[in-house]
């Protein structure tokens, strides 16, 4: 690796704005979205978020994803050195209506959180048949 390659580790970003309802900082979670043939995958970093403490919500078109932390363990820390912020994980994207909201479907697994989007029947590419004419 040369010097012009150093990796950098990039500060999580507090959320701006709107007060939430659960006392704490809120986090924007760092996330991957890939686009298929059929559908959307969002894959979104929460780092100590159990699926218990994830909610995936829907309304008017706008996806919300918020992710609860306890911060029960790390009360009585006193660390001498710390890049890990605790905290809870906010954030918000406007679907298209590409997307079938009836299919969307989440899981979690070790701190991080997959939304698979899949597409409508009609946002589907497909291939014409091309006849003699």
């Amino acid at each position: 690796m040369t010097p012009e390659q150093e990796i950098v580790a990039r500060e999580k970003q507090q959320v701006q704005g709107t007060e939430k309802t659960r006392p704490g900082r809120y986090f924007i979670p760092d996330v991957d979205i890939c686009e298929y043939d059929d559908s959307l995958r969002l894959w979104a970093d929460m780092p100590g978020v159990t699926d218990r403490d994830v909610t995936v919500s829907l309304k008017d078109g706008m996806l919300t994803i918020e992710g609860t932390v306890s911060a029960v363990g790390y009360d009585k820390l006193s660390p001498l050195y710390t890049e890990y912020n605790v905290g809870n994980y906010f954030r918000q994207f406007a679907l298209n209506s590409e997307v079938d909201d009836a299919r969307i479907s989440a899981k979690m697994r070790n701190g991080v959180l997959t939304v698979d989007l899949p597409k409508h029947e009609q946002a589907k590419p497909r291939t014409i048949t091309v006849t003699a004419g």
